[in-house]
């Protein structure tokens, strides 16, 4: 089962994941695809000035392309990714907890203590691929309240089913969830 949907005016076909028997979710993955990479990440930057932060993060991993391309776009010369473990090249990483709807069970994000003091009185921006339940979201803006810096603005290429309820996000379009059948859960 797939649905079709128009992302940044190009028409893909998203395949349904099963969460539960009577809950799926169509799955935006990005990598490999360098066309809707470019358009999405050209979008999601006419969402918010580039005067209104100094970087932007995101989570990993579905969302690196994004911010890669928004940063190459933009002519950002750094940009910060919370990895979902510690590196041996993080010096001293602060960690947060969140629950995403793509992951089993709880995941933790880090970030190193050298980008933590980049980041400190800084602006940010966050971005992510797909907002639903929030957590990913919450996460990334603890570790930048860790990190002392400011979230200013959240984008995301889709919001799924409540996510596309809020004003606080900006984003592309609402992304539906759906029945086990494939049809649209009202």
């Amino acid at each position: 089962m797939n649905y079709t949907m128009e992302i940044a005016g190009l028409t893909r076909d998203l395949p349904l994941c099963k969460i539960t028997d009577d809950f799926y979710i169509a799955a935006f993955i990005c990598f490999g695809d360098a066309e809707i990479t470019v358009a999405c990440a050209r979008e999601l930057l006419k969402l918010v000035p580039a005067e209104d932060y100094d970087y932007m993060l995101t989570a990993e991993a579905k969302s690196i392309p994004i911010i890669h391309e928004m940063a190459r776009q933009s002519g950002a010369e750094k940009y910060f990714i919370a990895r979902k473990g510690p590196k041996v090249y993080m010096p001293d990483p602060i960690r947060v907890v969140d629950r995403s709807i793509t992951t089993k069970g709880e995941q933790a994000l880090y970030l190193g203590r050298d980008d933590a003091e980049l980041i400190r009185g800084k602006r940010i921006l966050l971005v992510d691929d797909v907002i639903s339940t929030g957590g990913s979201l919450r996460a990334m803006e603890e570790l930048v309240a860790q990190a002392g810096g400011i979230v200013t603005g959240r984008v995301a290429v889709l919001a799924e089913g409540d996510a596309a309820k809020r004003t606080d996000i900006g984003f592309l379009a609402p992304l539906p969830v759906f029945n086990g059948d494939g049809t649209i859960k009202e």
